[in-house]
């Protein structure tokens, strides 16, 4: 008989980084309020999580970030003045993201590693298993990632993260899991993780995306572990740790995501999401397309 698991309610959202790469737009914004189409990249992630059933959501956040509890706030007077004008469609945008979840918010406040940020979360989550979303990859709405990886946690209790096969040559840019297949074609178990190896020393060719379930045993692994690659402390360290030892947290496995994830880590990538969900709107997409074929062609 599978043995049943504590139902997951929470997730966690890390969104202190800096946004570098995307200077001088993020010098005074916050990277995750950067709009992909006509929303902010983090409400497609807090829809995400809504979706799956988890309704807390506790973002870890940092100096300057204020813009992100803003937005998932009520706007009494923006509301005010939709509701006189009659303008129920955007009366009905701006409230929606005010109602996805019941949003919790804490500052990580030395940035230390996505290890660190979850860590953060630690007294909000308690000692139940938990999700970690991170904002750089957006999975489509009809792939459903994260509510496949709950299913498994609840199934088989441990964690589960978020795989994909990438190009071997690029596997130095992700976390890698070294992996054996179950009965269950799309998942596997982790057996070992390694963050962003060489392609020589890469386990296989399944990266870590943006997507994890944990067991709450990661928080006493976290803090105990020393900083890794960059001088932060990683993740994928606590991760290794767990798949290693199945008495300290219960197993790893991975779901292995074939679906459509639209990453908007780097400028380039970010603004092919933008092309590629714009294309897929039924408002803008026909016109938008026509628009783009023509000059596509004009160009070349």
């Amino acid at each position: 008989m599978t043995q049943a698991h504590p139902r997951i309610s929470k997730a966690v959202i890390p969104a202190a980084g800096l946004g570098t790469r995307f200077l001088p737009a993020t010098k005074a914004t916050p990277k995750e309020m950067l709009p992909v189409v006509d929303k902010p990249a983090i409400q497609y992630v807090v829809e995400e999580a809504a979706a799956a059933g988890l309704s807390d959501v506790l973002m870890v956040t940092g100096r300057n970030k204020r813009p992100l509890e803003d937005h998932f706030d009520r706007n009494y007077e923006l509301e005010s003045a939709l509701t006189k004008k009659g303008d129920a469609g955007r009366l009905a945008k701006v409230q929606e993201s005010s109602d996805l979840a019941t949003m919790h918010y804490v500052r990580q406040g030395d940035p230390k590693g996505l290890g660190h940020a979850v860590l953060c979360a630690a007294p909000h989550v308690g000692e139940e298993p938990f999700a970690v979303l991170l904002g750089d990859d957006l999975i489509d709405p009809r792939d459903p990632l994260l509510s496949r990886m709950v299913e498994i946690q609840e199934r088989h209790g441990g964690s589960v993260v978020a795989l994909m096969e990438v190009d071997p040559d690029h596997i130095q840019m992700y976390g890698c899991a070294a992996a054996e297949p179950t009965a269950d074609g799309d998942v596997v178990k982790v057996t070992g993780l390694v963050e962003k190896p060489s392609p020589a020393e890469a386990p296989s060719n399944l990266a870590i995306i943006g997507r994890y379930v944990l067991d709450p045993a990661v928080f006493g692994i976290l803090r105990e572990t020393e900083p890794g690659r960059g001088g932060e402390i990683q993740l994928t360290d606590a991760l290794q740790k767990l798949a290693a030892d199945e008495k300290v947290g219960g197993p790893v496995h991975g779901v292995v995501f074939k679906g459509r994830r639209y990453d908007t880590g780097d400028r380039g990538d970010y603004l092919r999401a933008i092309v590629r969900l714009a294309c897929e709107r039924e408002d803008l997409g026909p016109d938008f397309k026509t628009w783009l074929r023509s000059y596509v062609h004009e160009e070349m």
